[in-house]
């Protein structure tokens, strides 16, 4: 039988491998984790800083000091919550939708790449398969719970 857990070592290894070529858009040279923020700010509608952090499994301290480094390279904008002043609302400035639109046709142009090696079948089977152990992992008990 297989190693799950050298089979999960591996593509993890390689997807970071891949993560480390999408960082650097214009003038930006961002982190993996500025850009995954950047990538949550732009999915969600007027999302809190809180929701975010929660997103990520970021623990408020660290997520904090990460945001207030994407709002002075003007990339992200706090705001007040009109509805409770302690509550900071996060979006993205045109040039963090810039940097945050480039990560992510880079990273799908890997990807596609990637999968590129696979036929249509194998594709389909491959994506099927992570949507169905993302589901499973949802349902865990022992991991990824803050996770969507």
């Amino acid at each position: 039988m297989e190693n799950k857990r050298d089979i999960f070592h591996l593509l993890t290894r390689r997807f970071g491998l891949l993560d480390k070529n999408c960082c650097s858009v214009g003038n930006f040279d961002i982190s993996i984790v500025q850009s995954h923020i950047l990538y949550e700010i732009d999915k969600h509608v007027e999302p809190s800083m809180q929701q975010i952090a929660e997103s990520l499994a970021m623990d408020i301290t660290t997520f904090s000091r990460q945001i207030q480094t994407l709002v002075n390279m003007e990339l992200v904008k706090k705001t007040p919550s009109s509805q409770d002043k302690r509550v900071s609302i996060l979006s993205l400035t045109v040039q963090g939708k810039f940097v945050a639109t480039s990560t992510d046709q880079s990273m799908n142009a890997y990807l596609d790449e990637v999968f590129s090696h696979m036929n249509e079948f194998e594709r389909e089977t491959v994506i099927r398969s992570l949507k169905l152990l993302n589901e499973a992992m949802s349902k865990s008990t022992v991991c990824c719970k803050p996770l969507y």
